[in-house]
């Protein structure tokens, strides 16, 4: 078994075990998840330290034919495009099971979930055939179903409904282009992905546009953009944070990694398209920001400032320039830092609380002084306050868009206001007013919580002050990304 498969299979190994434990061991069930979760990070930052970041095409190859007529295969391999992505998978759910403490009902199924869950994002971001991609793709949405639906808030099914139902409509599209691709060309040899990369050389024009537009849709929807991103608020609120860390951290990436391969396999659609990928990343950007900046609600804040983030990743696409892809990756893992901290504050906080809402909140500096640095930290992150990783992803993608869109930048940076708007007011009531008497008894932060929210602001900063190794973990890939997209164009 290869290092991927390894890292691939680990967590479903641990969800057949947990499956066979007795349901009253709590402790052993705990134990048993977060082992399998830590084995998984390990793995996959050994796979780190081994992988050429100079090699830009796929490295550690699996390969096993499964349907030779339709050329489909169990094919696994990393590129500097899913490198960043895997890490950040195995690290943000190993956050997400240390603060799972809080779980108290059902805890094998929630365990099981999880380690699914985990499965199937480390699927996607793996596997190097169509057919594989769209099964883990539709493998998420089952844990995620059960997560929402039944540890969730007080709207829980409806939530956990309009995710899936969203989800899987998006879905539909998503088939419909991969079948229309796969009528040109099966013949060449190897796996599905890289015989649908040179069949759709041979689409008339018109047919790869319709194509780009279905994958636009069923990416879309995780991504989110506009106007497909109606299950998205409804589903932070109501998830457990722990969730919400995976839905805003991972989830969204998925989309965005999955656009990106697409545009690379139809660039002459995504040149024709160019327009409306940036309206589209420009008016999320706004309309995101707008939406979070009149929110009272933290989490409901956060949801939508997703929105305006990933559209970020989304006009970085529409620049087609090496730049402009640089920052949309390095925003994709800046914003899974950035929101999964934030998303892990604010469930933190609304333990103790059991409030989400703002205005009742006042001076925490002085009750809770470790978790008002960490979140204040977080915030100016957000925000793209240079020393952070936020500030390197917007400054590669401000570029980017400066040298195709010249200026409409202007609205990439009006949007940047928006969203120092909504952080500071944040900030500002953690750290002014008087001390309100509900509030006057909160505990700080807990050894666990505090371990939890360092690593991630730890990440958050470091990646900031020293991007370079992040930088160059995708240069490579996306240099030749760049090189076929323009060779293509000619």
């Amino acid at each position: 078994m290869g290092i991927l498969s390894l890292i691939l299979w680990t967590p479903a190994a641990g969800a057949l075990l947990l499956a066979l434990t007795p349901n009253q061991n709590f402790r052993t069930i705990r134990a048993i998840a977060n082992l399998f979760v830590t084995l998984v990070f390990f793995l996959s930052c050994w796979l780190l330290s081994i992988y050429d970041q100079h090699n830009a095409g796929v490295q550690f190859n699996e390969y096993f034919p499964l349907n030779p007529n339709l050329g489909s295969a169990y094919a696994l391999g990393i590129d500097g495009l899913s490198m960043p992505m895997l890490v950040l998978v195995t690290f943000l759910t190993f956050i997400s099971l240390l603060v799972s403490f809080t779980i108290s009902s059902s805890i094998k199924g929630y365990y099981i979930c999880m380690l699914l869950l985990e499965f199937g994002m480390l699927g996607v971001f793996l596997a190097q055939d169509w057919a594989l991609f769209y099964i883990f793709w539709e493998v998420t949405l089952i844990p995620l179903f059960f997560l929402i639906g039944h540890w969730g808030g007080n709207r829980r099914h409806a939530a956990s409904l309009n995710f899936v139902l969203y989800t899987m409509g998006g879905s539909v599209f998503m088939l419909m282009s991969l079948l229309a691709i796969s009528q040109y060309g099966l013949e060449h040899a190897g796996s599905l992905m890289t015989t649908m990369h040179q069949a759709a050389k041979d689409m008339p024009r018109y047919e790869q546009i319709l194509v780009l537009l279905g994958f636009l849709i069923g990416f879309g929807v995780k991504l989110p953009i506009f106007p497909l991103h109606g299950w998205l608020p409804l589903a932070h609120v109501e998830a457990p944070s722990p969730i919400s860390i995976l839905l805003s951290g991972i989830l969204l990436k998925m989309g965005a990694y999955g656009l990106i391969r697409t545009v690379n396999m139809l660039p002459e659609a995504a040149l024709i398209l160019q327009p409306l990928f940036a309206f589209l990343g420009l008016f999320g950007m706004l309309y995101g920001g707008l939406l979070a900046w009149r929110q009272t609600d933290l989490k409901a804040m956060v949801a939508y400032s997703s929105i305006s983030h990933m559209g970020i990743v989304l006009f970085g696409i529409s620049t087609l320039n090496k730049i402009g892809l640089t920052g949309a990756v390095i925003q994709m893992s800046a914003h899974g830092l950035i929101a999964g901290a934030l998303f892990l504050m604010v469930g933190l906080l609304y333990n103790r609380t059991h409030s989400r809402n703002i205005h009742d909140y006042s001076s925490l500096i002085q009750i809770m002084p470790r978790f008002s640095l960490l979140m204040t930290l977080t915030l100016l992150a957000a925000m793209g306050l240079p020393g952070t990783i936020g500030f390197i992803a917007e400054l590669h993608t401000l570029i980017g868009g400066f040298q195709e869109w010249g200026s409409l930048i202007i609205f990439f940076g009006l949007s940047i206001l928006i969203s120092a708007a909504y952080s500071m007011r944040t900030i500002g009531i953690f750290f002014t007013g008087p001390i309100k008497p509900t509030m006057k008894l909160l505990p700080d932060l807990n050894t666990t919580e505090l371990l939890a929210s360092v690593l991630l602001v730890t990440c958050i900063i470091l990646l900031g002050l020293l991007p370079t190794s992040l930088i160059e973990l995708s240069a490579a890939t996306i240099e030749q990304i760049n090189n076929q997209i323009s060779q293509r164009l000619l």
